[in-house]
């Protein structure tokens, strides 16, 4: 199991929560990053929202791309996963800017590919928005492009989105054939595509039968479809870490106490344009990317357990959240990780 998490770049995770003591400053972005590096983390995911979809719109929140070369620049180690939408990038500048990144962080660089789903960021922003299945038609050319450019040395395209002409890119990426291309997606389209053309599937917070279930049926999509299988299958939660399973539900409580506020501005957006498998209510939207369903609630002990289940079933990435990130970080990867190891250890005797 590797163990990553979401860089704090919206001042935290939580809709029903003012502040959560975890500004959304480059600065306290890289201290969490170099922290991590210590403690053993893995992955860092960086989301991509040109508005704050957690405190409301009217909120700082840091640009992805340039903060991921900032910190790929003060970083040795670990891998930085930057979110891209097709909508609001031209695919041969987007392969260059990340080839270039690729290469400040010495390979260290991974995109994960989603398609949008919040209208009101794409009016405000310019961005490209669509019907849901001509996001993913538009996500598929726009791999087409920049996978190309990565692997030929000139390279032309010609599709219904993009046209391309003898386009040279140099220096490439530092992975080769390419970076690896993330991406999540529970629509049939999103699958589609998914199945056609990433390398490796992440999943919003779920059950450990529903994410059995999600892993399963993408692993028979990829094997009907004749490629190699996916190289990871990730999944996104968000923990709560205490000494006593009493204290961990109060924290819960006091987390998802839901209250009106613009933190809840993208949720209808949310819900009603993107097609998703499971009903998500106020309450799983409390916090962001329903994570509070893979239930990391609880003591170390129970945490631990938890994730040799989400183990078992086929996850080999978390992409966790905390609140305080800094402080709770440091007690996942203190008091969690080595009994997760020590239970791993175990099951193989």
């Amino acid at each position: 199991m590797k163990f990553g998490f979401w860089l704090p770049i919206f001042g935290g995770w939580l809709r029903n929560v003012d502040d959560e003591n975890m500004p959304p400053t480059f600065e306290y972005a890289k201290t969490v990053i170099q922290a991590a590096e210590q403690w053993g983390y893995d992955t860092t995911l960086i989301a991509e929202l040109y508005l704050n979809d957690i405190k409301g719109p009217e909120q700082d929140s840091l640009e992805a791309w340039t903060t991921a070369a900032g910190l790929a620049a003060v970083t040795e180690k670990i891998e930085i996963m930057t979110a891209v939408r097709p909508g609001f990038h031209n695919p041969a500048v987007t392969a260059k800017m990340a080839a270039n990144i690729d290469q400040i962080s010495n390979g260290r660089f991974t995109l994960n590919i989603v398609s949008a789903w919040w209208e009101e960021e794409a009016r405000q922003y310019g961005g490209i928005f669509t019907a849901h299945d001509e996001r993913y038609d538009r996500t598929e050319e726009f791999i087409d492009v920049i996978q190309g450019l990565w692997k030929e040395d000139i390279f032309s395209y010609k599709g219904k989105y993009y046209d391309i002409k003898d386009a040279h890119l140099s220096p490439k990426p530092v992975q080769r054939p390419n970076p690896i291309l993330y991406a999540g997606g529970e629509s049939e389209r999103g699958k589609q595509v998914i199945t056609g053309k990433c390398d490796a599937y992440v999943m919003h917070g779920g059950t450990v039968e529903e994410i059995r279930g999600k892993i399963q049926g993408m692993k028979e999509r990829r094997a009907e479809s004749g490629k190699q299988p996916f190289s990871s299958f990730g999944l996104a939660a968000y923990v709560i870490c205490r000494d006593s399973e009493e204290k961990a539900q109060e924290e819960l409580k006091r987390i998802t106490d839901v209250k009106e506020s613009s933190a809840y501005a993208g949720y209808n957006d949310f819900v009603n344009k993107s097609q998703l498998e499971q009903q998500v209510k106020l309450y799983d939207y409390s916090v962001s990317n329903r994570g509070l369903r893979p239930n990391l609630i609880g003591t170390p002990e129970q945490i631990a357990e938890r994730i040799i289940e989400f183990e078992e079933a086929g996850v080999d990435l978390l992409l966790l959240q905390f609140s305080p990130q800094l402080e709770e970080m440091e007690r996942f990867a203190k008091q969690v990780k080595p009994l997760v190891e020590k239970k791993r250890q175990k099951t193989k005797a």
